[in-house]
């Protein structure tokens, strides 16, 4: 793999259950809520309504309201990071334009995508939410039938784990061991489902989004042994 950092797509995204709440949900889908919700409910109070807002994390239950990408443009006298989002209510035109992106500027052997636990999460949701949609995978997307090495993917996870996967560890947690700064204005991601529904604040998801891009930009510079993006590189994109 070509690792020249101009080559490697950084994304996050975020994710909200395709209804508000339970009860504005078809039968159908309550229906097959419930039967996943089972292993769940832990005490005795714990119904398929109470857990709803965890529908969020499964690709047939949720959807995506926000990609954010990054790239490092090291071509010039300067580092800069580019940052660019994907958002709307419309989860379909989200993942057009997304593909259009991914067709038109990263479909070469040497592009890699990189998120944080993006091969367990990220990265299969949006394919699995791109199939939903009727919508053709993106050479980069569709690793069906590649072997392990001929898939183009990094994660920044896997890459702290060094082939250990007793535990995961969250992107928050290695910017602190690395000593690296964390907004501390965020929300939480356990919150993004009620800023969406409730507040119906989507651009507070886009910052929220775009700040994990800038944290996992730094922390994979990190595991690279690579210098870190100076606030003078983050402002120029």
């Amino acid at each position: 793999m070509n690792m020249h950092l101009n080559n490697i797509l950084f994304l996050d995204i975020e994710t909200v259950p395709q209804y508000e709440n339970f009860d504005k949900a078809d039968d159908a889908y309550q229906k097959l809520w419930e039967e996943k919700a089972k292993w769940m409910l832990k005490d005795e109070e714990d119904t398929p309504a109470s857990v709803f807002d965890r529908a969020g994390i499964y690709a047939e239950f949720g959807k995506i309201v926000c990609i954010s990408v990054g790239i490092i443009n090291d071509r010039g006298p300067k580092r800069e990071l580019r940052i660019k989002s994907f958002a709307d209510d419309d989860e379909e035109k989200i993942l057009k334009q997304f593909a259009t992106m991914l067709d038109k500027h990263f479909s070469g052997d040497e592009h890699l995508l990189c998120g944080h636990n993006g091969k367990e999460f990220d990265f299969p949701y949006i394919a699995r939410r791109m199939l939903i949609h009727g919508i053709p995978l993106p050479r980069i997307l569709d690793i069906s039938g590649k072997k392990p090495w001929e898939v183009k993917h990094l994660d920044t996870m896997h890459m702290w784990k060094f082939g250990d996967f007793k535990n995961f560890t969250s992107l928050k947690l290695l910017a602190h061991v690395f000593g690296l700064p964390t907004p501390k204005d965020d929300i939480d991601g356990s919150q993004v489902a009620g800023v969406y529904y409730e507040e119906q604040n989507l651009q507070r998801i886009v910052t929220y989004c775009e700040k994990d891009v800038v944290t996992l930009v730094q922390v994979f510079l990190k595991l690279s042994q690579l210098p870190v993006l100076t606030e003078e590189e983050l402002a120029q994109g």
